[in-house]
């Protein structure tokens, strides 16, 4: 019993004792100084190895191509936003079609008014015109009439010794009188006449049309009298007319109060005595012829009877 118990420590001995040798380190390997610092390196291997610096490298990396990436094509997108500009020309259609759906049309007439159109000269009235005026076209191509409207019209022009200029001005055009004193024939009236108008007679027809004469004796009176005239149609030519109604008009030499003197008719508002001696006529001469058919019937019956 005593030698197995012998035995197993000798064993034992035994074992601890290559444990030893197994332990202890071998003549080529590097002494305990060596895997010190070996182990030092490793350390601060391990120390650099440190995944720190790797995520603060990584993350500007997305940052740059995250933020840029989509912040530049953003822009982009939104220039090509210019796109809904092409709706501000839409009001540029608008406007050509509704020019050209809605071409010019005629004004609608007016009643014909009567104007009171005066001139001053030295703080007198030199000039003084009652009357309606309107311009007529008549040609195959179009007919119309624009009547002058006496609260839309100024009055223009100047008076002189033997001369005066009468010009109306309305938003379509002008008509001028050119008056003419002349002392020897006693006589005052317009020696010239003209006119200009831009109107749209027929629907689309907006024109200019014009007229001037300067050969013209038209509205004569005697000095201090006026010209009246119930109306007359002047031909102008090319299909124009110049109408004026319910006229009396004076130049040079008024009243003291400013009013007209004594009115001159138109041969139209002349009485025609003509026709009243015309008449005359006529009824004398069927009176004789009845007379002379009555004595010649009352004969014929007095030589029928014999006496006794």
């Amino acid at each position: 019993m005593k030698a197995a118990v012998l035995m197993g420590c000798f064993l034992t001995a035994l074992s601890l004792t290559e444990t030893t040798q197994v332990s202890r380190p071998a003549a080529t390997m590097s002494p305990a100084d060596a895997f010190s610092s070996i182990i030092t390196t490793t350390t601060t291997t391990t120390t650099t190895t440190t995944t720190t610096p790797g995520p603060t490298t990584t993350t500007p990396g997305p940052t740059n191509t995250t933020t840029p990436g989509p912040t530049t094509p953003g822009p982009t997108n939104t220039t090509t936003t210019p796109g809904p500009t092409n709706t501000t020309t839409t009001p540029g259609p608008t406007t050509t079609t509704s020019t050209t759906a809605h071409p010019p049309t005629p004004t609608p007439p007016s009643n014909v008014t009567v104007g009171n159109y005066t001139l001053m000269k030295d703080k007198a009235v030199c000039l003084m015109a009652l009357m309606a005026l309107q311009i007529r076209l008549q040609t195959p191509e179009a007919t119309g009439t624009f009547i002058v409207q006496p609260q839309k019209t100024q009055t223009e022009g100047s008076c002189k010794d033997s001369t005066a200029n009468l010009t109306l001005v309305f938003t379509e055009g002008f008509i001028s009188f050119l008056y003419n004193k002349s002392v020897q024939d006693d006589r005052v009236y317009v020696n010239a006449l003209s006119f200009n108008l831009s109107y749209a007679f027929i629907q689309g027809g907006n024109k200019s049309h014009s007229a001037e004469n300067k050969t013209v004796h038209l509205f004569s009176a005697r000095v201090g009298h006026s010209y009246s005239c119930r109306g007359e149609s002047l031909d102008m030519g090319r299909g124009l007319f110049l109408d004026v109604t319910q006229d009396r008009m004076q130049a040079f030499n008024l009243t003291k109060a400013n009013e007209f003197g004594t009115p001159d008719p138109c041969p139209a508002d002349q009485p025609n005595y003509r026709v009243a001696v015309a008449v005359g006529v006529t009824l004398l001469v069927l009176l004789v012829v009845v007379l002379l058919v009555y004595l010649l019937g009352r004969r014929r019956r007095t030589d029928g009877y014999q006496s006794l």
